[in-house]
């Protein structure tokens, strides 16, 4: 592969119109075809492995009203009177005239009288595309009404879904931050540009990509925006490690195409390794048991692979173009490059390991310490911003009625196996358990194989007891009863990514052991490598939890009280938060490793490999953490977790772990680093992640240093 690399890259360098019309003639290629013949992402909500889809299922065949999406229309009345018979009639007229929608209840009043609770029932899954994020006909049904005086608010399931609609200012934010964050660290104005031009062109690609896997599969609505924030990260990465390679072989006095092909066939190959090491880890969703994490990796790996191979053809094209203006102004008017700051750092650093290591860990583990009380549950409109209709309506349903209200266990009879006198007898033991304050009368579906009855608990479906409460409920109810509903499903959710986690974890870690075993011929630094990668995503859990759930300074997030960590979050982020720190680790070891290979100088190498990537790693990072916090900033709650969660993440990573624990750690070490057993030795077949100059001195050709492209 290395000799294919530096041909490649030379080729692209020395034919950069070609290369450019080549990516212009892909990209055309499969944005046609995902236009063409793609889909559209759409969203797939069954949980196959939980047990509340088994009353679902149930209610879908035999009492769709009851088994497939719903909306709750809540009707108050601000000077407290109750709304009028007539505007009620009205507007359960005008809701069950919307496309999709099977029944309207009977308006339901609270005690006070002055709140109407109307449910409207549809013929399709909540994911229909007709459905998903259109609130449209309900908005314009409940117009009239509205202006009439009454507040009308939107809640339950299906206006959940386009509550909290994207603002889009992650990608913005991220590149412009990018830029800004280049230009002051490498003084170069075509520096800073050209790996966002790449990642850019990478992002269009794969965007096409996504589109053809749509067609192919069930994509979450959410998986682009995940794959672009990840994407858009990485490729700027990847694109600025092989351009600063670049600008070092241009120091050394190499033609601008020998320097392109030196850095692909370098820096290019640990781009490709540690590219691998992300898709190990998204590869790993595919463990959760949910279809939409699939689609997560996937997208996610498209996105990935579309920029890891814009890095290594467009960046030596571009660098062609760009000549010397890579470098900063100062070196090309002849003065003498700063020493850079990593390496004084690295070297204060290795003179005194032992302290720098123990304190390093102390502060990991203190930032990690709030995750043994996380709590975690599926978000629901509770968590929302307060302006939110369909938080509004959730706050009114808790008030008037209850919170519980917000979250009824459905309970599903099987007539052929319980009775009918069996089934009253059920309903009035769950009306008298504790945590139950109400249940409704049981309905016969319209073939008569089912009875169905709700069960209201005294607590809102975030409280802490549900899941205790939705146990207990299963526990009493006999054989051929379901227990189903969103607090259910939710629960179920919760027990299976919470028990899936641990699987994923312990195959992403292991096939990522593996492949750094492989690439650097040890077994010390893979497992420092997994150790300090755990820490920096526990302490990232820390933070989220003592945000979010501990609520500490969760207002300046736009949110108005404590909210338990979404179930979603903790697998999604570690998969990817994985990834993206052993890029950094393939980034800084490759170098280390180069180094103690020619000098022998283990503690040396760690040095000069710090001063050689620490720059590139620390400016890779700042545009991370701006990429993630911008999209923290989005309204849903998910994102905003998503997005603090990994910001913390790659900072820790690069400030605490990669600045002082990895040099720490290593000048303790010593030789021992790149300990491998004789034995394993000769089964692990010879790759490495970077070449040495004795390497690339086998695969150039003396006279075409001086012939070619200048």
């Amino acid at each position: 592969m290395s000799r294919f690399l530096y041909l490649l890259g030379r080729a692209c360098a020395a034919h950069p119109w070609r290369t450019l019309v080549a990516w212009a003639v892909v990209a055309g290629a499969v944005l046609s075809l995902g236009s063409g013949l793609g889909g559209e992402p759409r969203d797939d909500y069954d949980v196959p492995e939980a047990r509340a889809q088994v009353g679902i299922d149930q209610l879908r065949e035999h009492l769709p009203a009851a088994g497939y999406t719903s909306a709750q229309v809540v009707v108050h009345d601000p000077d407290g009177a109750a709304p009028s018979r007539a505007a009620l009639a009205d507007l359960t007229r005008r809701l069950t005239a919307m496309p999709h929608v099977l029944t309207v209840s009977e308006p339901r009043s609270s005690p006070d009288r002055d709140t109407v609770l109307l449910d409207v029932a549809y013929d399709a899954p909540i994911t229909h595309p007709d459905l998903m994020e259109n609130l449209a006909p309900l908005e314009e049904a409940v117009a009239p009404t509205v202006a009439t005086g009454l507040e009308v608010e939107l809640g339950g399931e299906l206006p959940g879904t386009g509550a909290a609609p994207m603002k889009g200012y992650g990608e913005l934010i991220g590149v412009v931050s990018a830029l800004v964050i280049l230009v002051l660290a490498f003084g170069s104005v075509v520096g800073a540009g050209l790996p966002i031009a790449v990642a850019l062109t990478g992002l269009t690609v794969a965007s096409g990509g996504v589109l053809v896997l749509a067609a192919t599969m069930d994509v979450s609505t959410a998986a682009p925006m995940v794959a672009s924030m990840v994407g858009l990260g990485v490729g700027i990465d990847y694109a600025l490690l092989i351009a600063t390679r670049h600008g070092e072989y241009l120091r050394d006095g190499h033609p601008v195409a020998e320097a392109a092909g030196r850095a692909v066939a370098t820096a290019g190959r640990s781009v490709v390794f540690a590219a691998a090491t992300v898709l190990v880890s998204l590869m790993g969703l595919r463990l959760s048991g949910l279809p939409v994490y699939a689609s997560f990796g996937f997208a996610t790996a498209i996105t990935v692979v579309a920029v890891m191979a814009a890095a290594v053809t467009l960046v030596p094209a571009l660098c062609r173009f760009a000549g010397r203006r890579l470098l900063p102004r100062r070196e090309r008017r002849g003065r003498a490059r700063r020493t850079p700051l990593t390496a004084r750092w690295a070297e204060r650093v290795g003179r005194t390991p032992l302290p720098w290591a123990v304190g390093a860990a102390l502060v990991m583990v203190l930032l990690a310490l709030p995750v043994l009380d996380m709590r975690t549950w599926p978000q629901d409109p509770s968590s929302q911003a307060p302006d939110l209709s369909s938080r509004q309506a959730y706050d009114l349903v808790a008030e008037e009625f209850g919170p519980g209200f917000n979250g009824p266990f459905t309970i599903v009879v099987d007539r052929e196996q319980v009775g009918d006198a069996e089934t009253a007898t059920l309903a009035r033991t769950l009306g008298e358990r504790d945590g139950v304050v109400a249940v409704t009368p049981a309905n016969v579906s319209p073939d008569g194989a089912l009875s169905v009855f709700s069960v209201v608990p005294a607590f809102g479906p975030t409280d802490e007891r549900t899941p205790d409460l939705v146990d207990d409920v299963r526990r009493a109810v006999p054989e051929g009863v379901e227990v189903t509903g969103s607090s259910p499903m939710f629960a179920d959710i919760a027990e299976l990514l919470a028990t899936r986690l641990w699987l994923v974890i312990g195959f992403v870690v292991t096939l990522s052991f593996l492949l750094l075993a492989l690439v650097f011929r040890s077994v010390v630094v893979p497992l420092k490598a997994a150790v300090m990668n755990l820490l920096s995503i526990g302490a990232a859990y820390g933070v989220v939890t003592a945000v979010f759930q501990w609520g500490w300074g969760a207002g300046l997030l736009g949110l108005d009280h404590a909210v338990p960590v979404s179930s979603w979050m903790p697998m999604l982020m570690f998969t990817i938060l994985f990834g993206l720190s052993m890029d950094y680790e393939v980034f800084l070891l490759s170098r280390v490793k180069e180094d103690y290979e020619a000098t022998g100088d283990a503690r040396g190498s760690v040095v000069r490999g710090l001063a050689s990537t620490g720059t590139v790693i620390s400016c890779a990072a700042a545009i991370m953490v701006a990429v993630f916090l911008g999209f923290a900033t989005e309204v849903d709650v998910l994102l905003k977790m998503l997005g603090l969660g990994m910001a913390s993440a790659i900072l820790l990573d690069a400030t605490v772990v990669r600045m002082v624990l990895v040099p720490a750690t290593m000048s303790l070490l010593g030789r021992a680093n790149w300990w491998l057993p004789s034995w394993l030795d000769r089964l692990l077949p010879g790759v490495r992640a970077e070449l040495t100059e004795a390497d690339l001195a086998g695969l150039v050709d003396p006279e075409r240093e001086l012939v070619g492209a200048p």
